[in-house]
């Protein structure tokens, strides 16, 4: 099959994803080489802290941007979504499609110096990623059997074919764990979780908690010469001015997944040496969502859960608080899925007298106070702007008459209270899709995805035989027309049944300083390797810790 090298290509533009910036470019008013350097450690971002460090675990933002680093793939993403080579060397699709045969890469070791082997492509897939995985959960359920006849070959049996397979096997959403440091142990509790042994380009170092996460340049990396950074320090500033300011004093060299809010935005694109880039999330497709804990008996109560979506108006929450940086909603598959994407569905456009009736019809007339209802939101922690939706949020709901409280927590404590406790009324949480509705999107709404202590799996407890029945229809189904359908059917009954209300489409930036180059524009780009990431000298200086590279 064929395959392509990863885009170098460094360039500024705008697309669509979450809200992340990324790029390189060259040093203002000086000669930038073009030829990549080696050494030097790029000192990065990262926001908020994540909770484990690798995304076999929890497939959060913050997780990936470290873990592919550490971690590789079977396979990666290039320009234009073409998948491309990583621990697999080639792959072969049968004929009939009901098998996917993969060669992996040889003489690959893992940073503990252990031999990479099938053997642990089949224990990542059939013990941890249908186990834990919210989404490859739902992208591998055709598999039947996998098959591992040599150290170098695994085939994959499918009951039926499955279009989303490949797509799924990329290094930031399937990375391989190591099978002799996992197996038989505790998955969620496996120290190797918070110190990773991977077999990408860098290798964990240190993770002093609230302070930085260090990571050191692997010696044996299987790509010769890569990669060129000795390290990378991602240091964790929780405050969102204090990010803006070390990145502007140069003391932070790249920052991604929208390290700064969209207010600074528009000042930082004029900076002098310093990029804001938005390609490098297409892959994401990131939209951020209101869930609904359906065990609250009031809102078990659909009139309640669609009080509640016409009292919010979404195209002014883009305005307000993204300051266009986003789309407002009109379904869970976001628009950038165009065939599968529909706005044939409920739209819940703003009208506060609809929210008030329909609370009305649900017995919740409103007290002497005004108050008809009390709850409580929490927000992903994951940036000032997400806790300004929840503010939004609450002015909105009070002109209906409803109190909400918002709660601040930490990403560890969200994650428990949301997705283990299951003590929350509403949620704010980004999902992302990932290139197909079956990877990204079916979680929050299919009822074999209520995975107790697994995030951004479905947290509302939402199940529905309808609903499951349209899904397993979508697994089966190759005839591509038909499968879209499926999914368009799935978008209308998600809009009414209304478990969680999609809010808008996010758009991600990455910002960076000119000295880093070779930072990559794929479709994940923004949480990518850094294999092929160098830093040049800042303007008028020539680094002494630096060699070009023969």
């Amino acid at each position: 099959m064929d395959s392509n090298r990863l885009s170098r290509s460094i360039a500024n533009g705008f697309l669509h994803a979450w809200i992340v910036l990324f790029a390189a470019c060259g040093a203002a008013g000086a000669a930038v080489p073009q030829t990549p350097v080696r050494g030097g450690t790029l000192v990065a971002v990262v926001q908020p802290e994540p909770g484990v460090l690798t995304s076999a675990i929890n497939v959060g933002q913050p997780v990936a941007t470290v873990s592919n680093k550490i971690f590789d793939g079977l396979l990666r993403l290039g320009d234009g979504f073409k998948l491309e080579p990583e621990l697999a060397q080639s792959w072969t699709v049968s004929p009939d499609g009901k098998s996917i045969t993969f060669n992996l890469r040889r003489g690959v070791k893992w940073h503990d110096g252990q031999p990479f082997t099938s053997a642990d492509v089949r224990y990542s897939i059939e013990s941890v990623w249908r186990v834990q995985h919210p989404r490859l959960r739902a992208a591998l359920a055709n598999v039947r059997s996998v098959e591992t006849p040599d150290p170098a070959t695994v085939i994959l049996r499918l009951d039926r074919p499955s279009p989303v397979i490949l797509l799924a096997l990329n290094r930031g959403e399937a990375q391989v764990l190591p099978r002799h440091l996992y197996e038989g142990t505790d998955l969620l509790r496996n120290p190797h979780n918070v110190r990773p042994i991977g077999t990408g380009p860098f290798r964990f170092k240190e993770w002093v908690r609230g302070e930085r996460i260090v990571l050191e340049r692997n010696p044996d990396y299987w790509e010769a010469g890569k990669p060129y950074l000795d390290g990378v320090v991602f240091r964790v500033i929780p405050d969102a001015a204090t990010r803006a300011a070390a990145l502007e004093r140069g003391d932070v060299l790249y920052g991604n997944a929208s390290p700064i809010g969209p207010v600074d935005l528009a000042r930082f694109e004029k900076l002098p040496g310093i990029h804001v880039e938005t390609r490098g999330y297409e892959y994401w497709g990131t939209s951020l969502m209101l869930e609904f804990n359906l065990r609250n008996p009031q809102l078990q109560d659909v009139r309640v859960r669609r009080a509640i979506a016409y009292a919010i108006d979404r195209p002014a929450l883009v305005r307000v608080v993204y300051r266009g940086f986003g789309k407002a909603s009109i379904s869970p598959i976001p628009s950038t899925l165009g065939q599968f994407h529909t706005s044939d569905v409920e739209r819940y456009e703003p009208d506060l007298q609809a929210a008030a009736r329909l609370l009305d019809e649900a017995g919740l007339k409103p007290g002497a106070d005004g108050v008809r209802l009390k709850l409580r939101i929490d927000w992903l922690p994951f940036g000032d702007t997400v806790l300004r939706t929840a503010e939004y949020l609450r002015q909105s709901l009070k002109r209906v008459g409803i109190d909400l409280e918002i709660r601040n927590q930490d990403l560890a404590r969200f994650y428990q209270r949301v997705y283990t406790e299951r003590d929350f009324d509403l949620s704010i949480v980004s999902m992302s899709s990932l290139g197909d509705p079956q990877i990204g999107v079916e979680r929050l709404y299919w009822s074999k995805t209520i995975l107790p202590g697994v995030p951004f799996s479905n947290g509302s407890g939402y199940s529905s035989p309808a609903m499951d029945g349209l899904i397993q229809a979508a697994h089966e189904e190759a005839d591509p027309a038909r499968r879209a359908e499926y999914y368009r059917k799935f978008q209308r009954l998600a809009l009414t049944d209304l478990p969680a209300l999609p809010l808008l489409e996010i758009r991600f930036s990455t910002v960076y300083a000119d000295r880093v180059h070779g930072l990559s524009l794929a479709p994940d780009g923004g949480v990518e390797s850094f294999k092929n990431v160098w830093l040049g000298a800042a303007a008028g200086q020539v680094s002494s810790q630096q060699a070009a590279l023969p």
